[in-house]
């Protein structure tokens, strides 16, 4: 059974230590990774996983091109060392998006991330439409979603869904089962839109398998893939959560590779367009 992991963050070996410190900080949890490629790869082997999405994350406009080489430099290492490896840019609202989102594509990342909270900047603000527009019809951009802090509103599910009503030709991934700790809110909200997918990270460890059963039934099999946040999580700890899950063998086989493969088979054929 082929696995794959669809969010994963990783940071050059110099900053890992303070980036991953900075996390767990921010979400008061312990991060049972290191942040850096190698620890991130050498977990991938133990537990066998095919591939893995790199996330960038840009927490401000001076970040943005530093970021994305890095992440395009990821990219190639983890095809090079055999993996199915692909990467998100990230961005932050600045004075030419475009130019960055054009500096993305041209090296080989498949879409774009955001982390509101992180970044500060509300899923629906105006700033960020001009990338909406860029990528309808062309590539995904990956949420961060949801946060049970109301100091934390700007990933609210609800702002995606305005997003999404905005931009009918848009391709959303709403990562945490659409909420991190808020999903209650996400499936009243995220539930029935076909253009936006989830993924399992950060939330498995946060809830019953059963109440993950019931979260996924109603958001949609068919578009929920397994992450594990790295460093968040190592799959050492989250396939074990995975598995206990009462999903059928296909649907077993669709979350924890297929649905990303077509996801991102999807966005390079759109870009090819």
């Amino acid at each position: 059974m082929k696995i794959f992991d669809v969010h994963t963050h990783i940071y050059p070996d110099n900053i890992a230590g303070r980036a991953v410190d900075a996390l767990g900080r921010f979400y008061d949890f312990v991060p049972e990774g290191d942040g850096t490629y190698n620890d991130m790869t050498e977990a991938d082997r133990r537990c066998k996983v095919n591939g893995f999405l790199i996330l960038a994350v840009a927490t401000n406009a001076h970040q943005i091109r530093r970021v994305n080489e890095s992440a395009a430099a990821a990219l190639e290492r983890g095809r090079a060392d055999g993996f199915e490896a692909y990467a998100f840019g990230g961005l932050h609202p600045c004075d030419d998006m475009k130019a960055e989102i054009d500096f993305c594509l041209e090296h080989g990342l498949s879409g774009i991330k955001l982390h509101p909270d992180i970044q500060g900047v509300d899923i629906d603000d105006p700033r960020l439409y001009p990338l909406y527009e860029e990528a309808e019809g062309r590539f995904p951009v990956y949420f961060h979603t949801g946060d049970d802090r109301p100091q934390y509103r700007f990933s609210a599910p609800e702002k995606l869904v305005k997003v999404m009503r905005d931009f009918p030709r848009l391709t959303a991934v709403a990562a945490h089962f659409g909420g991190y700790k808020a999903n209650e809110e996400a499936v009243r909200y995220l539930c029935g839109c076909d253009r936006i997918w989830f993924d399992t990270s950060s939330a498995l460890w946060t809830m019953t398998p059963e109440e993950a059963d019931a979260i996924i039934s109603r958001l949609g099999v068919s578009r929920m893939m397994f992450g594990t946040d790295y460093p968040v999580k190592l799959p050492d700890t989250e396939l074990p959560r995975f598995f206990r899950l009462r999903l059928t063998d296909k649907e077993t086989e669709d979350v924890l590779y297929n649905n990303a493969k077509t996801l991102l088979s999807a966005s390079r054929s759109r870009d090819r367009v």
